[in-house]
């Protein structure tokens, strides 16, 4: 029997290749994919799957609760995946309120359309799920050693974060209180096919292309978990299918790496890959620190040994294979970069950078 699941924020980096994976590997799911298409959300992210006769696109917001609820309805929706936020930090940190309605408003919205279509009008099963997708970050910073794990107690340090924290929170308390069917997890930095250039490998490999400045946040000694997006999405189907009800898991790449190590590695695949800087010199060259992130937290870990210890999950991809075959799909979709890097996202760049702009080179 077909499986109805509203996949949110599905046309966003890790959504749409979370539907690339369902509809390339699970026939017995309809995707029904609910974006806003904001600056992140992106058609060409699934054009090519368009008219799949196993996917529907909705444009609209998650905010929206009559839209939402007609959804349910209309669409008998027995699974909900939530990756729609406000995701980047320092847009957090000069637009907070944007995350707050997002992630915190949008989230309500879409647990009381579930609790009311699938408790209270009795359209559920005892197959209904509601996956929350969160973030390592609302546990705030590490020291030199530790990692966070399930129990880790919430620490959130930007506005991002926090909405995040409350947005988890939310969820929980529908399980607790009125026993909505929800699963929680938490992953660590993704990267992989379709990210916005905000992130930081994206937007290093498009600067270091163009022979651009590199900036680099601090000295470049955060610590980040890469996780790459595929697994992450396998690991999702896997919680989907096995996980306990009411239980949250932590999902890592087993791939600890400072910020500066990351865009060293990223300037030698390119110098690899294609030909030198008109100057000769190597692509290292163009890093530029950068005045640190207000509340940059310095190290994030995570301990994925519950999703394999119960449910026998682990990432199939070592970080050295997931980030080449990054670089060469960046590399090979340039025109997808360019259709990206609009007017309004130049200027959003060069407002961020504040401290490199009024260099001459320094464009997008």
């Amino acid at each position: 029997m077909t499986q109805h699941i509203l996949v949110t924020g599905g046309c966003g980096f890790i959504g749409a290749n979370f539907v690339r994976l369902l509809l390339s590997q699970y026939s017995d799911w309809h995707v029904v994919n609910l974006d806003k298409l904001t600056y992140a959300g992106n058609l060409e992210n699934l054009a090519d799957l368009a008219s799949h006769p196993s996917y529907t696109f909705v444009h609209g917001d998650i905010c929206n609760r009559a839209l939402v609820s007609d959804l349910f309805r209309s669409h008998n929706i027995q699974t909900v995946v939530h990756f729609a936020a406000e995701s980047h930090v320092d847009r957090s940190i000069v637009g907070p309120g944007a995350f707050v309605e997002t992630n915190i408003t949008g989230t309500f919205c879409l647990l009381e359309s579930a609790r009311k279509f699938w408790l209270e009008e009795g359209q559920g099963s005892g197959k209904n799920r509601f996956l929350h997708v969160s973030t390592d970050e609302v546990f705030g910073s590490l020291g030199p050693t530790g990692y966070f794990t399930e129990e880790t107690s919430y620490d959130p340090r930007s506005p991002y974060s926090a909405s995040k924290a409350a947005s988890d929170h939310l969820v929980r308390a529908y399980y607790h209180t009125y026993g909505l069917p929800i699963l929680l997890t938490n992953c660590s930095n993704n990267y992989g096919p379709y990210q916005f250039p905000e992130k930081l490998i994206p937007l290093m490999l498009n600067n270091a292309q163009h022979g651009r400045p590199l900036p680099i946040y601090g000295d470049g000694s955060n610590i980040r978990d890469w996780l790459y997006v595929v697994d992450h999405c396998e690991a999702i189907v896997r919680v989907l299918e096995q996980g306990a009800v009411g239980e949250s898991y932590n999902i890592g790449g087993h791939n600890e790496k400072k910020n500066l190590e990351i865009v060293e590695l990223l300037c030698d695949l390119l110098d690899e890959k294609v030909s030198a800087l008109p100057s000769g010199q190597p692509r290292r060259s163009l890093i530029t620190f950068v005045r640190d992130r207000p509340g940059h937290d310095r190290r994030y870990a995570i301990d994925a040994g519950k999703i394999e210890r119960e449910l026998g999950w682990r990432p199939r991809f070592k970080f050295e294979e997931g980030i080449r075959q990054t670089v060469e799909w960046y590399l090979t979709h340039r025109p997808w970069m360019d259709n990206v890097l609009d007017g309004s996202y130049q200027q959003y760049y060069a407002n961020m950078y504040a401290n490199l702009v009024g260099k001459p080179e320094y464009k997008i």
